[in-house]
Parts: C-alpha cells; sequence; structure tokens
C-alpha cells in the first residue's frame, strides 16, 4: 500500500535523524507477487504507479492519485520526513535493462546482481548515458544518479581463512536462483521445501562450483579484496554494497572482518572518492560522453558465478 510505504519512509527519516534511504522495487519473483494478487506481466506497471502515488505524499500538504491500480483521495499523509524533498531515491535492480531503466527515471540503482569487473563498467556507461541522455522521470522528485552494487564478502588474514569463514555466502545466491530462475515460474508449496537442506545438497554435489561462487565476490585477504575493489573503481562505480551476513557466519567473524576492512583496505578508497565525484559532475554535465556500450553479453541475471548454480525449484521433492 504506497499510503504506508511513505508513513514508514517518513517515519524511519524521523527515528535516524534524516539517514534513510529509500530503496524501491517491482520484485523479481512470482513467490513475492501472488501474496499481494500482482503478475510479473503488470509488475512494471504498477511499480511506475505506484511511485507517482507515494512521491507526492512526501511534500507538505495534502495529495491524491487516482489511476489504474491505485485510487486515494485526498489526504495529508503524515508524518513527513526530515529529508527534503525526500529522502534518497534508489530502485533494485538485478538486470541490465532495469538498470538502465533507473538511469531513465532519474533513480539511484541498486544492483543486486553479483557482476564481474567487465560486466560493472558496461553496467556504469548503461545507466549514466541513459540518466544524461533519456532521462524521464516517473515523477516530481529529487535525481539520484548514483549506481551501487552488490558483493559477497569476507576479509580475514589469509584468502584461505576467509573462504572457509564465507562458506556459506553461497546460500544467498542458491536461494535467489532456486526462486528466480525455475521453469514456467511455478514453486514448491509453501511450506515444503527445507532451504538450507537443499543448499547443502547442491553444495555437496557440486564442489567445483561453489568453491568458484566464492572466488568470485569480495572474499579473501586485505590484498585480495584490494585488488577486485580497484576494478570496481576502474568502472566508476559509485557504491559497492558488502554482503557479509549471508550463510551461517559467526557474529564473531563478520566483525573482525568488518575491523579488519575499515583498517587496511577502505582508507585507500575514501581518500579517491572525491577523483569519483569529479568524474560523476563532468558526466552530468556532459562533458564527457561515455561510449554506448552493447550490453548483450551482460543481460543474462544470473551470470557470472551464479551461472555454475544449477537449481530448479519447481522440481525440487518436497521436505520430509
Amino acid at each position: 500500500n504506497p499510503i504506508r510505504v511513505a508513513e514508514r519512509v517518513a517515519v524511519l527519516d524521523l527515528l535516524s535523524k534524516g539517514r534513510c534511504e529509500f530503496g524501491m522495487g517491482e520484485s523479481a519473483s512470482i513467490t513475492e507477487l501472488e501474496p499481494f494478487g500482482r503478475s510479473m506481466d503488470n509488475k512494471r506497471e504498477v511499480f511506475e504507479e505506484a511511485v507517482q502515488a507515494i512521491i507526492p505524499m512526501f511534500k507538505d500538504g495534502g495529495s491524491e492519485h487516482h489511476g489504474k491500480y491505485f485510487d486515494y483521495p485526498l489526504r495529508n499523509v503524515l508524518p513527513k520526513p526530515i529529508t527534503k524533498p525526500h529522502p534518497p531515491l534508489w530502485v533494485a535492480c538485478s538486470q541490465v535493462d532495469t538498470l538502465a531503466k533507473c538511469g531513465e527515471w532519474g533513480l539511484g540503482a541498486l544492483g543486486f546482481q553479483f557482476v564481474s569487473a567487465d560486466a560493472a563498467h558496461a553496467w556504469v556507461h548503461a545507466y549514466y548515458n541513459a540518466f544524461v541522455k533519456r532521462q524521464k522521470k516517473l515523477a516530481d522528485y529529487k535525481t539520484n544518479p548514483n549506481i551501487a552494487l552488490v558483493s559477497f564478502f569476507m576479509c580475514a588474514k589469509t584468502d584461505e581463512e576467509a573462504r572457509e569463514r564465507a562458506d556459506g555466502e553461497t546460500f544467498f545466491q542458491f536461494a535467489l536462483k532456486f526462486y528466480g530462475a525455475s521453469s514456467g515460474r511455478q514453486r514448491p508449496a509453501p511450506g515444503t521445501v527445507n532451504m538450507w537442506d537443499e543448499y547443502n545438497k547442491w553444495k555437496k554435489a557440486n564442489p567445483e562450483a561453489h568453491a568458484s561462487a566464492l572466488r568470485g565476490g569480495l572474499i579473501g585477504s586485505p590484498d585480495t579484496i584490494r585488488k577486485k575493489l580497484k576494478k570496481f573503481q576502474a568502472s566508476n562505480i559509485d557504491q559497492v554494497v558488502l554482503l557479509n551476513q549471508a550463510g551461517k557466519n559467526t557474529h564473531e567473524h563478520i566483525c573482525e572482518s568488518l575491523e579488519l576492512f575499515g583498517k587496511e583496505v577502505m582508507p585507500e578508497f575514501q581518500g579517491a572518492h572525491p577523483e569519483l565525484l569529479k568524474w560523476k559532475e563532468k558526466v552530468l554535465n556532459r562533458e564527457i560522453d561515455l561510449e554506448e556500450i552493447d550490453t548483450t553479453a551482460f543481460k543474462e541475471r544470473f551470470s557470472g558465478n551464479m551461472a555454475k548454480i544449477k537449481t530448479d525449484g519447481a522440481k525440487v521433492q518436497a521436505a520430509e
């Protein structure tokens, strides 16, 4: 419900004293859509109208919306966020076409995709070219020119120790593909599958694919992670979201990982951030014309190391 979402975002912004960032998404799985009476066929249309309905609610005074999917009379939705005109707006995306659409909408792109540095380079060009050359906002909001990509993360003194501690992180990838890549959009009945058991069966049967998936993220020693981050840095990614808490990782290992990263890796990249901002300013002012890269090779949703994870959720037998 757009009204409830607007209320919750405003409350969170108030409680956090203006540190809320508002991430939205149209969903990528029928598992998420069906309980709300939505379908894969019209989810983009519903999402776009939801954005059009929500944004005016953040402004002082009342607003109303009369559309195909939502119909609200004039009401003053309270509370209002501290951040004016509203918290920064993001859209979750797992495919390059949606990411480019984020640029067209003028919204930040939160890339829930575990891409390579080469793919990241193409994604950045697709996003900023759409933002600068083909922007068509959905409503009257403040744009947010930013692109962030998710990466698995575990930092330890050695690569071997990091991979051992991150052993369960591929569970996140397995679950995404289990629910997002089943043939015919079919799903096992709710409550009939133990995902952790299915994941461990897959891991035992596919040790090479599991090891390869672990090598793909920001998992390793400070030196290893630094080298991988420099590749993303060269692509002009604005942010890398560190997914540290997937699988059965311990709280102690997560804290140690963050502390080691913060001490030995982060300062170098923080120091280089002003250069990224200068580059972005030139791109937005069209002083730099980015190449229109063919993104065909990067259109597969489950690409890179995720392609090695083979599962069909529709065929999984009910757990005993």
